[in-house]
């Protein structure tokens, strides 16, 4: 276990807190929500030594780590840039376009999918069902959607993160 891996204090409070929730024995239980902190606290991935980290403050298996991290979508396993655009690219988003999208933001990029542009700005990671279907096609950008997708609101979407002005939370 590496000695600079640790959570911030205000950070390692939220961990408690979220711990206390579930019942003595079941800590395990606040595993996704401890994730997530660790992934934003970490550079926005998950590396070995940060999920055994996670393991160690939850008192379970780093493998139970390992699990859970790399099953869903929303944990990172390498580093991404700044802004990962999660695009949807099941049933109806494809239906409406979405393929469209993906491929104007790879030629816009210049990156494949999972790919992170060289500025480490953009990450593209095509998505699983984003339950927006109603809106299609669209797109996850930090906690956000952006809905009715565009090659013109792509770009806008784009050009505001250049400009720093795009909400991630």
């Amino acid at each position: 276990m590496s000695e600079t891996i640790a959570f911030k204090p205000e950070t390692l409070e939220k961990v408690h807190a979220i711990i206390k929730r579930y019942p003595e024995g079941k800590q395990k239980s606040a595993l996704i929500p401890v994730l997530h902190l660790a992934q934003k606290e970490f550079g926005g991935w998950l590396d070995v030594p940060v999920m055994d980290y996670v393991a160690e403050v939850l008192s379970i298996k780093p493998i139970e780590v390992y699990e859970v991290a790399t099953f869903y979508t929303m944990f990172n396993m390498q580093p991404v840039g700044k802004y990962v655009l999660e695009v949807c690219r099941t049933g109806p988003c494809l239906t409406r376009g979405s393929e469209k999208i993906l491929d104007h933001i790879r030629t816009k990029l210049n990156i494949k999918d999972g790919e992170t542009t060289a500025d480490g700005l953009f990450t593209l990671k095509p998505a699983e069902c984003l339950g927006a279907c109603g809106y299609a096609p669209m797109l996850q950008l930090g906690k956000f959607y952006h809905e009715n997708l565009t090659t013109e609101k792509v770009d806008e979407i784009l050009e505001l993160c250049r400009q720093g002005a795009m909400k991630l939370d």
